[in-house]
């Protein structure tokens, strides 16, 4: 395997010269992101099954050709978990490389795991380990040296192996197609979009909150969101959680009573007091029917919906094990809740999920399956998946 450092536009031109005709690029970044709200791109690794590079940003002003290397619709590019690798390349480019294969989704379908870290799947998949001392390394510092850049490296070189084992054993199961929809996700621009009347699900404690307040902090983290992405800078830069969720549980109407809350400055109420008093007052005044619904609080199952998902339970341990897969793979117990409420976005409705699982699961339910114990042996019945 060739090894390469990119840092001027002739050696990224002579690397990709030898990689354009690959039917596939194994593809990871390194970014730092703890100052900024966008992630700051500081490397970029491509590999095929003789080459590999890490490319330095920092150092080459056009990265137009790889750009265009990486958008060729011919080649595959293969990612692990890529979605924030693809969302790097939407933010700088303004478009998704496609067709993709993501080796974290196909592990699940290969029994190796659900959400399985990169390190263990090549543990798993080649029996290398693999140095672990660089996940937290300042990748925007340079020189970089021998020990980073291997580890950097590794990160597509091996990828590339593990892709090539992964996708003869899909095919040899039949199960390659079953992915296309999850791939086709990580090429779908609205994947990335964020809307900021949505943020108040990703603040920590919101659970403690209900009613009017759950509005109050939908209309201040919305407001936080659109802060952050205006000047790019962290959330929690903006207003940490945990006083954006004081001042959701306070609710103040005045700049007086804002300004009296533990962890709101003065300056900071002179900047943008006038801007969260207004937001809140519009909260308050929303009717009970457009107040948020906290998903954390949601009713809990009643005994004989607890019954239910018992049986649904052991009917995916019977459908995983004929699968080959893990049932955790397929689904956890808040997966099934979901389908059993008739939930449209539930997990087993989507994607390969649907077909080795979903399906059979709906049909239990609805009375065209069902579970049968005969001499000791546990076993489901009726009607076929469609």
């Amino acid at each position: 395997m060739q090894e390469l450092f990119i840092e001027t536009p002739q050696q990224l031109q002579d690397f990709i010269d030898q990689v354009k005709h690959s039917p596939w690029l194994a593809v990871d970044t390194e970014f730092i992101r703890e100052r900024t709200y966008y992630p700051k791109l500081c490397l970029i690794q491509v590999a095929n099954d003789k080459v590999a590079a890490a490319i330095d940003p920092l150092a080459l002003n056009d990265l137009s050709p790889l750009k265009e290397l990486l958008l060729d619709p011919a080649i595959e590019k293969v990612f692990h978990a890529g979605r924030q690798d693809q969302e790097i390349f939407l933010n700088e480019w303004g478009a998704l490389p496609a067709p993709v294969f993501d080796t974290q989704p196909a592990a699940a379908l290969l029994g190796h795991g659900d959400q399985v870290g990169y390190g263990k799947l090549i543990q798993q998949v080649l029996k290398v380990e693999l140095a672990k001392d660089h996940s937290r390394t300042d990748w925007s510092r340079r020189p970089l040296d021998k020990a980073q850049l291997r580890y950097a490296l590794d990160d597509v070189i091996f990828l590339g192996q593990a892709y090539l084992k992964m996708k003869q054993a899909l095919e040899k199961q039949g199960r390659l197609n079953w992915l296309k929809p999850e791939f086709e996700t990580l090429t779908n621009k609205t994947t990335y979009s964020l809307n900021p009347m949505d943020m108040w699900k990703k603040v920590k404690g919101r659970q403690h909150l209900k009613g009017v307040k759950l509005a109050v902090l939908q209309a201040l983290a919305a407001w936080r969101e659109e802060q952050a992405l205006a000047r790019n800078l962290p959330r929690r830069w903006i207003l940490k959680d945990d006083v954006l969720l004081e001042i959701a549980r306070r609710a103040p109407t005045d700049p007086g009573a804002l300004e009296r809350i533990r962890g709101v400055e003065g300056k900071f109420v002179k900047h943008n007091g006038g801007a969260i008093i207004e937001r809140i007052q519009k909260a308050l005044k929303l009717p009970k029917a457009d107040w948020p619904r906290d998903n954390y609080r949601a009713d809990r199952p009643t005994p004989e919906q607890e019954a239910v998902l018992d049986l649904m339970n052991a009917a995916l341990r019977l459908i995983a094990l004929e699968a080959g897969l893990s049932p955790q793979a397929i689904a956890s117990r808040k997966d099934l809740a979901a389908l059993l409420t008739g939930d449209e976005k539930a997990a087993l409705l989507q994607g390969w999920r649907k077909q080795v699982a979903g399906i059979p699961l709906q049909e239990l339910l609805q009375g065209k399956r069902r579970i049968e114990l005969d001499n000791g042996k546990i076993s489901i019945s009726g009607q076929e998946a469609r």
